[in-house]
């Protein structure tokens, strides 16, 4: 079973990933935890480096041969990424997670992530959408592809009045609906 987690920034990818990774008792997989980690080799932030990735697509490259490697070499476990669905076709899961932009960039400040720091909710979201901005229109350069269309999902969450458990739940829901 592959599970693919897929979804705007802040909405609950990665923390819910890891829990049902957990819960499942298979391997996670986070993109967004390996671009942070390649954004502070470069020592520049998130931002800084989607804009990078603009004019140097070896960036994107190397995370997008990992999702591939991945969906085609192993089974069991969940990946969590903007382009988890596109990359791992075979996926017996492919889940969006949405959330209102308020709530994702509160979620972000409350974090505090490495890397991801802004003054207020307000410069937070400007960030956020400057870097969606920048990927999505990668993503279309380079696949053709908006990950934010829900249509290449077989499952779509709005987490914006979700706890983490209640995430969770929900996403263990959709799986043992289909089983």
């Amino acid at each position: 079973m592959i599970i693919t987690i897929s979804g705007k920034a802040g909405s609950g990818k990665s923390t819910v990933a890891t829990l049902l990774a957990k819960k499942l008792h298979i391997k996670h997989y986070s993109i967004g935890d390996l671009m942070r980690q390649m954004a502070k080799e470069k020592q520049v932030s998130l931002l800084e480096l989607s804009k990078e990735a603009e004019q140097d697509n070896s960036i994107d490259k190397e995370l997008d041969d990992r999702q591939i490697h991945l969906g085609k070499s192993e089974d069991n476990f969940v990946i969590d990424g903007r382009l988890t669905a596109f990359f791992i076709p075979n996926a017996t899961f492919k889940i969006f997670l949405d959330c209102d932009d308020n709530t994702r960039a509160q979620r972000i400040l409350d974090e505090k992530r490495e890397g991801e720091t802004s003054k207020n909710i307000h410069e937070m979201m400007k960030k956020i959408n400057q870097r969606e901005e920048s990927e999505r229109k990668r993503y279309k350069e380079y696949y053709n592809y908006d990950y934010q269309d829900t249509a290449n999902y077989q499952f779509v969450i709005d987490t914006t009045n979700l706890t983490i458990s209640q995430m969770l739940e929900e996403v263990l829901k959709v799986i043992s609906s289909v089983q």
